[in-house]
């Protein structure tokens, strides 16, 4: 059955493997070597290996476009924000993930980037920013905030003011969006997240329908040295395997969750855009409160990452690069594959001692 016509589910399993012939192996091996012989495809390994191939394939084919993976999500978020030079102009979300806005503060400092945060969710706020500007960065749902964008409507703004837009698709990951079918340029991923979804690995990944930013992204990711390990490669493409069902029980979860906490009394806001396995709560009682249930989970294990098999969360704010926006008592739930009727205990318990 050509690979058209197979589930996203179906591609997760079938893609980057070795040819269907007697004797492969099942699975695509990891291949440790710096050095290749003379004349083949590859001439050294920070330009290419195998086992990075199979992993772009597989999250290229899903996307929808020819994938590059890098050393870390933030190694892919440089080589996107490389795509423009000094004093150009960049639209970015208000809330977006702070290590985007680390890099672009930095860029307006050294540089002479300008920058205009927007309300991504503001799609007339957004198009009226696009005057004279050179990339647009979009995050949707937003770090922490969960804000959503008009993708459609942002990518086609973009492209009428002349603009490169990039989505950072990490949240929502191409199984529940795929920002290149609405219009956008770039997707960025940290594969560390929901992709590989194990928490063992560092690994970021771009994809793209266009040749060109395709070739300038390559060239920046080979000049620059930010190329993944073949082991975290390998690593991530296991885990890609099995994101399908990892998602469709985490979402599930992420919306029982949701529905609780919106009517439970020391909860004062939810932030859930729907859909995905990540969502944000305001907790009566500010920050001491906050802290308070970030310190009576037992279940749950505080910390800043997110999209693995384990339930996470985190207060933001607890970081100075965080949005002076995002409210003292915002607490960012990852939740992971367990049970969750226990996920739910182990919140319910800690609230009521907040």
């Amino acid at each position: 059955m050509p690979d058209g016509h197979l589930s996203p589910a179906t591609r997760l399993i079938t893609g980057g493997r070795p040819p269907h012939i007697p004797g492969a192996s099942v699975n695509t091996p990891v291949e440790f070597s710096s050095t290749y012989r003379a004349g083949g495809p590859i001439d050294y390994a920070r330009v290419g290996n195998p086992t990075w191939s199979a992993f772009e394939a597989t999250l290229g084919d899903l996307e929808g476009g020819a994938c590059l993976a890098f050393a870390s999500g933030m190694g892919a978020i440089a080589a996107a924000c490389a795509l423009i030079g000094p004093s150009a102009v960049v639209v970015v979300p208000q809330h977006s993930y702070s290590g985007t806005s680390a890099l672009l503060r930095r860029r307006e400092e050294r540089d002479g980037l300008e920058v205009r945060r927007v309300d991504i969710s503001d799609t007339e706020a957004v198009s009226a920013a696009l005057a004279g500007a050179h990339l647009l960065w979009i995050e949707s749902p937003t770090n922490p905030m969960m804000e959503i964008a008009d993708l459609p409507a942002l990518a086609s703004a973009a492209r009428e003011a002349g603009a490169i837009s990039v989505c950072d698709n990490t949240f929502a990951t191409p199984l529940l969006q795929r920002p290149l079918e609405a219009g956008v340029d770039v997707v960025v991923h940290s594969a560390t997240k929901f992709l590989a979804g194990h928490s063992d690995v560092l690994l970021g990944a771009t994809v793209t329908a266009r040749t060109d930013l395709h070739e300038q992204l390559h060239i920046h990711r080979t000049l620059h040295g930010a190329i993944p390990g073949p082991m975290e490669t390998w690593l991530a493409l296991r885990g890609l395997r099995t994101l399908d069902v990892r998602l469709e029980r985490a979402c599930a979860s992420a919306a029982t969750l949701a529905d609780r906490l919106s009517a439970h009394p020391r909860v004062d806001r939810v932030r859930y855009p729907g859909f995905g396995a990540v969502l944000s709560i305001e907790i009566a009682g500010g920050l001491p409160a906050a802290q308070a249930l970030e310190q009576g989970v037992r279940l749950w294990t505080p910390a800043t990452s997110l999209g693995g098999v384990e339930s996470l969360l985190e207060r933001r704010r607890r970081h100075a690069a965080e949005a002076d926006t995002v409210p003292e008592a915002l607490v960012r739930l990852s939740v992971g594959i367990e049970a969750v009727a226990d996920l739910w205990s182990d919140l319910e318990q800690a609230l009521e001692n907040a």
